[in-house]
Order: C-alpha cells, then structure tokens, then sequence
C-alpha cells in the first residue's frame, strides 16, 4: 500500500478544514446560479470564493494528460453532460436544466473535492429521479464503508441501488484518492467488476468518491473540447461526489458545512 493512502491526524485536520470551507462556497454558488445566469459567471465567482475563503481552485491549469489545462475553477456540466462542462461564456443556463457543478481547492496543502447536481426551477420528473437517487446511492456508499471492509461494499452499494432504480453506473470514470493532490491512489469505482483492485479500507484513508449516474446506458463518450463527458445516448446524467475520511467506525464527510 502506498505511504500517502494514509494521512495523519494533522493532515486530515487541515483537510477537514479545506472541506468544510469549500462546502461552504459551493453552496453559495448554488444560492446563487439562476436561468439566464451564464455557465462562465457561475465559474467567475466560484474562483472569487474560493480565493476569498483562503483557498486555491485546484482544478485551473490542471492537466489530465490531454495537454490541454483545464480552463476554470470548476466544472459546470449540463444535461446530458456526465462531467468535466468546461464553463463558457455563450452557455446559458435555462429554466429545466439538470445543472452539475464538480470543484476542489487546496487550502493549507491539502486538496477537497465534491461535486452536486442542482435542479433549475422545474425539471422533468425522469431528471428529479435522477437527482435523487444519485444523492441517495452515494448516502448507501458512504454508510457501507468502515476499516477492514473491502471497497467492493462501497461500490455495490452504490450500484446495487441505482440499478434497482433503473438507472445505470458510468464505467469510464471513477473516485479516487485525494488530500495532497486532486487525483492520488487509489481508484474506488462505483460499480463492482472482477478486474477492479478491491483494497481493503484503513483509517486514515481519504477518498473523494463520486457516483455519476446515467439514466439511459452506461455508456460516454469525449467531446470536441477534449474535457467534457457527455452520455453516449444523449440522455441525463447526474453527479454526487464528497471527500471522506475511515475513521475507527466508518467515513466521515469531510466536504460538508
């Protein structure tokens, strides 16, 4: 096992503090997005917050390997958009949407990461659904975690519940670990498979675990821009992510007010 799979005391206490600040600013940019409003304002303030909370936004400048940094300092996706919406200044974002917002900072070195999905004034039930059992299927996730558990008890968890609700798990994309880099060792799918690297769950573990759920297949594909995911179906998508730590009886949300 790697050395940075576990963090300190000190270490989980500064992010602890880097979660709770940054929960703090995504649920003002949420207060705050409206139809009309475009995807590349809701990106403007979220950097404002975040630098006004002492932070740096981790994902601006951050490069996946593509050789294109990602642009912004958070992802806004929509619709059909599983993750990664780089935001824009033409988007607009309209009554009815399914609007995602993914963003991290690093606060005191130590780096936190969630995502939530927003409904804009009335959405169709399909999308309310959607919501709500990506919100719920991550709540199972995190229940079923604690030390000496393997991962695949998270993992199908979350899957277990989502495809009980006929919706599909996104295979492509994955948590992951996360406190002194946005991306860290290991890899946590939410869905079960004999080729995943079923760990075993330690205290001291911290984690950013993101369920994306499609509701047509599982199936996604890279836009033009290189960044953004969007179902290969065309059908809604919908993310829920936060960081966690195990602690001696379970996880604990680390990015939560």
């Amino acid at each position: 096992m790697a050395k940075n799979w576990i963090k300190t005391e000190e270490e989980i206490g500064r992010l602890r503090e880097s979660g709770k600040r940054l929960a703090l600013v995504l649920e003002e940019v949420m207060a705050a997005v409206r139809p009309g409003m475009t995807t590349l304002e809701v990106d403007v303030l979220s950097e404002k917050l975040i630098r006004a909370a002492g932070g740096i936004p981790i994902f601006k400048g951050y490069n996946a390997g593509s050789g294109r940094p990602f642009p912004a300092s958070l992802c806004v996706s929509l619709n059909n958009e599983v993750v990664h919406g780089i935001p824009r200044e033409e988007r607009v974002i309209k009554e009815g949407d399914l609007l995602k917002l993914d963003i991290g900072m690093r606060l005191e070195g130590m780096v936190s990461d969630m995502a939530r999905t927003m409904a804009i004034g009335n959405i169709s039930a399909e999308a309310q659904k959607l919501l709500d059992v990506t919100q719920e299927s991550l709540v199972r996730g995190i229940a079923a975690m604690r030390p000496g558990v393997l991962v695949s008890a998270y993992a199908r968890a979350v899957q277990d519940f989502v495809q009980a609700n006929g919706f599909s798990v996104v295979r492509d994309l994955v948590g992951h670990g996360v406190g002194h880099e946005l991306h860290e060792d290991p890899q946590v799918p939410n869905y079960v498979s004999r080729h995943m690297h079923d760990f075993i769950l330690q205290k001291g573990m911290t984690l950013a675990l993101e369920p994306m759920i499609n509701a047509g297949g599982f199936a996604v594909r890279i836009a033009p821009d290189d960044w953004t995911f969007i179902t290969a179906d065309g059908r809604l998508s919908a993310h829920f992510e936060d960081t966690v730590v195990i602690t001696d009886t379970g996880a604990e949300i680390l990015t939560k007010v």
